[in-house]
């Protein structure tokens, strides 16, 4: 039986870690917010990750999250059309307006790919200062996710590595057509390159139509992922690819300070995590 885990943000690393009056903005800061804007910065920073995991007693570990939200959707384009209170109301539980389609499972905008490219960019940026690449990636099994995830690795990935893909890992689930994810054999046979974790379904068994869940479902979800990376996985640095629901659940779950990250946006956090 596998022990039970809580979370806790390590502060003092990022910027966006620690204690603020009020939430903050982020997208892709230099270096992801790492305070140490010194040329051995990850190098040190790597060392520190590394040391804490040395001198942790063996119920504790820490593990670097570079989270990751996908670029712009076209249901982020309707749900700014039509107001959030419309979206939630009528809008996100159809398919579309006639003018756009956002349901289900809806693909990146070409602003959403430009987003990915960007974070791209950052990415190949910081590898170059230092940055380790993730050692596992895991992505959510919408396509939006997915593309996002393909466009920021794009010639970064190292070592034949695969991205997985975790039901876990996706955006609130119910009610909006948007978040309704499509089969295995679409993905499989739309994205090769990816894995897909065991006891993947074929259909969609957890979006219902009437039944969206509650952030207390949620965090349950993301900290059921948390905990299958901390007890599977043995790396340190670690990549999600992920939607605004799961991260701000992310936050919830591991106490850290609110903050918002914006489509496309990347934000690196420290975590430590404790067996008892």
């Amino acid at each position: 039986m596998s022990p039970h885990r809580t979370y806790e943000t390590v502060v003092g690393y990022f910027s966006q870690d620690d204690p603020k009056p009020a939430a903050g903005w982020l997208d892709l800061p230099p270096r992801f917010g790492l305070i140490d804007g010194s040329p051995e910065s990850w190098y040190k920073f790597i060392a520190s990750i590394q040391q804490l995991n040395i001198e942790a007693p063996s119920h504790v570990q820490y593990k670097v999250f570079f989270l990751g939200r996908h670029g712009e959707g076209y249901h982020n384009v309707a749900e700014a059309k039509y107001g959030k209170k419309a979206w939630d109301d009528y809008w996100s539980k159809l398919n579309g307006d006639g003018e756009l389609t956002w349901g289900p499972d809806p693909d990146l905008t070409s602003r959403g790919e430009g987003q990915a490219d960007q974070a791209n960019e950052a990415w190949k940026t910081e590898v170059l200062h230092g940055l380790p690449f993730p050692e596992k990636l895991y992505c959510s099994p919408l396509t939006r996710t997915i593309r996002t995830s393909q466009r920021t690795f794009k010639d970064i990935t190292v070592d034949g590595r695969k991205t997985t893909i975790v039901e876990n890992i996706r955006e609130i689930i119910g009610v909006h057509t948007c978040d309704k994810r499509r089969t295995r054999t679409y993905i499989n046979q739309t994205f090769p390159e990816y894995s897909i974790e065991d006891g993947f379904a074929e259909e969609d068994e957890l979006w219902r139509p009437d039944v969206r869940e509650t952030l207390a479902d949620v965090d349950v979800r993301v900290k059921a992922a948390l905990d299958m990376i901390f007890e599977n996985d043995k790396e340190q640095f670690i990549s999600i690819t992920t939607h605004g629901g799961f991260f701000g659940s992310f936050l919830r779950v591991t106490n850290h300070q609110l903050v918002y990250l914006p489509t496309g946006g990347v934000m690196p956090t420290v975590v430590k995590a404790t067996a008892e």
